[in-house]
């Protein structure tokens, strides 16, 4: 049985993965700060790891035939003060670094190497566009705080190409699942019969149910033409307009109010994070596409459906 070994296991995407991992016959070793985190299930084990004193336990490496690479501080967690930035850079770089020192130094029988990026990699869309379908991989990247950091991302893991490791980077949309992210705080105001339009509405979201991620994760692993960046996102970008009213009227049928959460109300209460919600980024995922990858949920409707069952 195959061992998957993943950074940042116990987030919204990690966790998810493990459990679709689990269903395809792998075993999976999860890098926990936690010395005394127990697995709930036998296929499931936990190593100890210290990004910040460059600790790891060599023998998680030592077992794993892949490593899916999903540590990070959370982009939208907090203010993006000048010490959070570096936190946010540093998580992603210090460990990829720390994982790249631990295969150096042990044998091992690594094949592929899955790293998380995001489409921050893009920045705004651009005006006249750039391709008809949206960004696209080859595109280079936004000369802001989330493009400079996704560019420092992505170089802390191409080390692993020259041990002769497979390395897929996945730039990912905005996730959407119940257990958390943008799907749940949309949620929010409807409870109280309220869609909540951020800004103008018209600016375009590129997203991905949290199932097909999985699922593009788990194809990275197993499909061996696959090689470098991949943007991982649905087929259908939409208005963050009709991602809200989608959601109002599948979780309240016609019992709702629009509302527009004016501009400079997000911006008073975000600071500078605000641009990430307020941009437009229409991105494609023709190359994904072209790997032969399908998606069981396409559309914003049926996504919203699947999501609306649980």
């Amino acid at each position: 049985m195959p061992v998957v070994l993943i950074s940042g296991g116990t987030g919204l995407i990690g966790t998810k993965l493990t459990h679709h991992l689990i269903e395809s016959n792998y075993e999976v070793i999860i890098l926990s700060r936690d010395k005394n985190k127990t697995p709930v299930t036998p296929k499931v084990t936990y190593s100890f790891w210290d990004i910040k004193k460059q600790l790891i336990d060599p023998e998680a490496v030592k077992k794993a035939d892949h490593i899916v690479h999903l540590a990070g501080s959370g982009v939208m967690d907090k203010k993006w003060t000048s010490e959070y930035k570096k936190e946010i850079v540093e998580s992603r770089t210090q460990s990829s670094e720390l994982i790249l020192k631990a295969l150096s130094e042990n044998p091992h029988q690594v094949k592929s190497f899955v790293s998380a990026s995001a489409i921050g990699w893009y920045g705004p869309d651009p005006y006249p566009p750039l391709h008809k379908e949206g960004f696209v991989e080859t595109d280079t990247t936004a000369k802001d705080f989330l493009g400079e950091t996704c560019l420092l991302w992505e170089r802390s893991v191409e080390p692993f190409c020259e041990m002769g490791i497979r390395l897929v980077k996945l730039r990912t949309g905005i996730v959407l699942s119940n257990d958390g992210g943008a799907f749940k705080e949309f949620k929010r105001p409807l409870r109280f019969g309220f869609a909540g339009i951020l800004g103008s509405g018209k600016q375009v979201v590129s997203w991905i149910h949290l199932d097909d991620l999985c699922r593009v994760y788990i194809e990275a692993i197993e499909n061996k033409s696959l090689s470098g960046s991949y943007n991982a996102v649905a087929p259908l970008p939409v208005t963050n307009k009709k991602l809200v009213i989608t959601m109002a009227e599948k979780f309240r049928n016609k019992f709702y109010i629009p509302i527009h959460v004016p501009t400079f109300f997000l911006k008073l209460i975000m600071g500078t994070r605000s641009v990430e919600i307020l941009k437009s980024a229409t991105v494609s995922n023709k190359k994904l596409k072209s790997e032969g990858f399908t998606f069981l949920y396409p559309s914003i409707e049926a996504a919203i459906d699947e999501l609306a069952k649980h």
